[in-house]
């Protein structure tokens, strides 16, 4: 047996309200039709659908009293939230609200003028959380979307003044940055900064004059184009022998102690 196509003949009293129903509702499509008589199809999986009138003499005898009762069209669909807020927001009779089963089945009917139910079946992997319309949406966002790029400008609020240098924020996590943390710093020649330590490496790229920078034991002086990288939870301090600038970068969750005092210190630039 090779199935072609399956069609659902339903005997009713008034062809035309379930007509109505049908095609107002879910999406189905006069194909034929005359009097006490319409074919119905909507061009996907579901069955095409017969109506004709209670009492046609296209039936049998024994058939033509008869309507259609005690059956279930049954759609499996997905995004069973969004059909059914859909039809409630359009006002079609639903006669059983949207729940989910034991076993995994999520469901909601409709019953059409005649008498017809209509049930909406979506499937659930045991287990697992129902996916509403909202998760749906929120997974094809993130299958989609790409990453945002963020371009930062330095503003007069991003900078941060001390007696020993000046520091400008660039990247941050309160602009825009997920993990790290970048900003310039600017020195004065013969300004030093105070004895520190910092919890994470540091990456420092000397952009112009040089710094003189002291960690641990070792003392390097480093010249515009240079680079040096400061391991974290050593002590060091920076000199500027001449005006300097340079380019720092570190995790953003960074923080700074200083000997003789307690406790740590966020860096304002940093965050």
């Amino acid at each position: 047996m090779n199935v072609t196509t399956s069609t659902l003949s339903l005997t009713v009293a008034d062809v035309d309200a379930s007509r109505e129903f049908f095609c107002t509702h879910l999406g189905y499509q006069v194909a034929m039709a005359a009097d006490g008589f319409a074919s119905l199809t909507r061009g996907d999986a579901a069955p095409d659908i017969v109506l004709l009138r209670r009492g046609t003499e296209v039936l049998p005898p024994e058939q033509r009293d008869l309507q259609a009762g005690g059956l279930i069209l049954a759609l499996t669909v997905n995004g069973i939230d969004a059909e059914e807020r859909r039809l409630r927001e359009a006002g079609a009779p639903i006669t059983m609200p949207l729940r989910e089963e034991p076993w995994g089945e999520r469901l909601f009917q409709l019953t059409d003028p005649n008498g017809v139910v209509v049930q909406f079946v979506e499937w659930t992997t045991l287990g697992e959380p129902a996916q509403t319309e909202e998760t749906a949406q929120t997974e094809e966002t993130e299958e989609t979307e790409e990453p945002a790029m963020h371009v930062i400008t330095p503003t007069p609020e991003a900078v941060t003044a001390s007696p020993n240098a000046t520091m400008t924020a660039l990247a941050s996590p309160s602009r825009g940055s997920a993990e790290l943390s970048t900003w310039t710093v600017a020195m004065e020649a013969g300004q030093t900064g105070p004895e520190h330590v910092i919890s994470r490496e540091q990456v420092w790229t000397v952009t112009a004059g040089a710094l003189q920078v002291t960690c641990g034991a070792r003392t390097e002086k480093i010249t515009a184009g240079q680079t040096f990288v400061l391991p974290p939870d050593v002590l060091r301090q920076v000199h500027a022998p001449q005006a300097a600038e340079a380019h720092v970068a570190m995790r953003s969750d960074g923080v700074a102690s200083v000997p003789g005092t307690e406790g740590t210190r966020v860096l304002p630039w940093a965050r």
